[in-house]
């Protein structure tokens, strides 16, 4: 174990001085520029009046219950990481519950514990100190179903403010919170319209909103994979961007099924006046080719309106419950990749056990990212699979800005044509191998209508043709 401890750290210290890219200074436009769609091109963030790729990969959904927090956000930061995902959640042993108690062991919904809430403003704060994007999920379903419901501050019995009647609650939701039988999740005015539990849920993210909102550096997305009613989803919406007032706020939902072109996901993609970004997460429990090709239907159908497009949970590792569909650890990294080049605004691994998490592969995946922002821009490029030829099944894709620069990823060993018609000149091809977050090679290339290119590792590597 300290062995692999004492690797870790070395690694992190080394990518720490290639990585780290903080201004020293900013101008006051700047800093009052907080996290929105880039004026320039809205399919990516601007963050500080400055285009942004986010990049993640943290090891717990409620971040701010981490004992080590600190020290977790700067390993994600020397690598160049600048995204993270935060759940409000509080089921797993250990956390801290938003409400106070009595003396009797039962929570107060109308006090607040204040331990909860000061590491949640840790969050906010150390993440602002490190240009770090914060991705809020305020509702987290399975926080209030099976045996997690048995302890909830909510359940009837475990609080002094309602009962089982007025409340509208029963004892026990004992399935799957994907089988939405849970009240909690239907107290909104168009569905069951349950005022008085409905008044606690917006208290709480009054609250929560007191804490966020001073800061410009957070998104806002309503539930984690829900399954639920629309009417849950715009109801929030409406409610957040109301508490939020004069501020501009990013809202989003994300929805469960894998299908992501399905009717569900559509609640999103047809609402750009009320959801400002796309979470696509469940997109990572498709594989290969059809992880790539229904992420480029996304894009097509909301070319017409534009908005970032994120991955907040790649879900991929040696222990994850879908090994047997291929959700490997291999499949996460590869998927990371697709992502990128397929033009995501940001991209996240997922946390252990169904995700990689901070972790050595996902640390050199994001670090070869950013190794190759030094000589090209992401938002400068379109996918363009037509430009690859003799290619196989999940062989390679790539990304250009025709005739000044190709970007070719290879998720294993490859050999494609590449159409560098466009560039009129010669160029240098420099590989990158994915694995070890090392350039391996540059080369010159002299004038040609196509270029045969070969993998030169079997773990993945991407060739960048840069035009001279």
């Amino acid at each position: 174990m300290k062995t692999g401890c004492t690797t870790l750290y070395v690694f992190l210290a080394f990518l720490a001085a290639a990585c780290e890219s903080v201004p020293a200074e900013r101008s006051e436009a700047e800093a009052s520029s907080g996290i929105r769609p880039w004026a320039a091109n809205p399919a990516y963030w601007e963050y500080r009046g400055e285009p942004v790729l986010l990049l993640g990969a943290t090891d717990n959904d409620n971040l701010f219950q981490n004992l080590h927090l600190k020290s977790h956000l700067d390993s994600l930061h020397a690598v160049g990481g600048n995204y993270i995902r935060n759940t409000m959640s509080d089921r797993d042993p250990g956390d801290l519950r938003a409400f106070a108690r009595n003396g009797e062991g039962k929570y107060d919904l109308n006090t607040w514990n204040d331990a909860y809430w000061r590491q949640f403003d840790s969050l906010l704060r150390w993440t602002a100190e490190r240009d770090i994007v914060v991705q809020i999920e305020i509702w987290d379903r399975f926080d209030h179903s099976r045996d997690n419901w048995r302890t909830d501050p909510y359940h009837p019995a475990n609080n002094t403010n309602y009962t089982y009647e007025s409340a509208r609650l029963d004892s026990l939701y004992p399935n799957h919170p994907g089988a939405n039988e849970q009240p909690f999740f239907y107290t909104v005015p168009a569905l069951d319209h349950n005022p008085e539990l409905l008044a606690y849920q917006e208290s709480f993210v009054r609250k929560l909103l007191t804490h966020s909102l001073p800061y410009d550096h957070v998104l806002y997305c309503i539930d984690n994979e829900t399954k639920g009613e629309d009417a849950w989803a715009l109801y929030w919406a409406a409610f957040l961007k109301k508490e939020a007032g004069e501020k501009e706020i990013m809202v989003t939902q994300m929805w469960d099924d894998w299908d992501i072109t399905s009717a569900m996901h559509r609640r999103t993609l047809d609402r750009p006046d009320t959801f400002s970004y796309i979470d696509l997460s469940q997109n990572s429990h498709n594989t290969g080719q059809q992880n790539w090709d229904k992420a480029r239907a996304i894009f097509e159908y909301i070319e017409p309106n534009p908005r970032p497009v994120n991955g907040t949970k790649i879900y991929g590792s040696s222990t994850s419950s879908w090994v047997n569909r291929g959700i490997d650890g291999r499949h996460a990294v590869e998927t990371f990749f697709r992502n990128i080049l397929g033009g995501f605004a940001s991209s996240r691994f997922h946390r252990p056990p169904s995700g990689l998490g901070l972790s050595i592969p996902s640390m050199r995946a994001i670090a070869s990212v950013r190794k190759v922002e030094e000589k090209v821009r992401f938002w400068e490029m379109q996918p363009r699979m037509d430009l690859l030829a003799d290619r196989e099944e999940n062989e390679a894709y790539c990304a250009a800005n025709e005739g000044r620069y190709y970007l070719i990823y290879f998720p294993e060993e490859g050999e494609v044509l590449v159409d560098i018609s466009a560039m009129g000149g010669t160029g240098v091809l420099h590989w990158l191998s994915v694995r070890d977050a090392k350039w391996l090679s540059a080369s010159n290339i002299s004038e040609n209508e196509t270029l045969t290119l070969k993998s030169p590792v079997r773990n993945g590597s991407i060739a960048l043709l840069v035009k001279k």
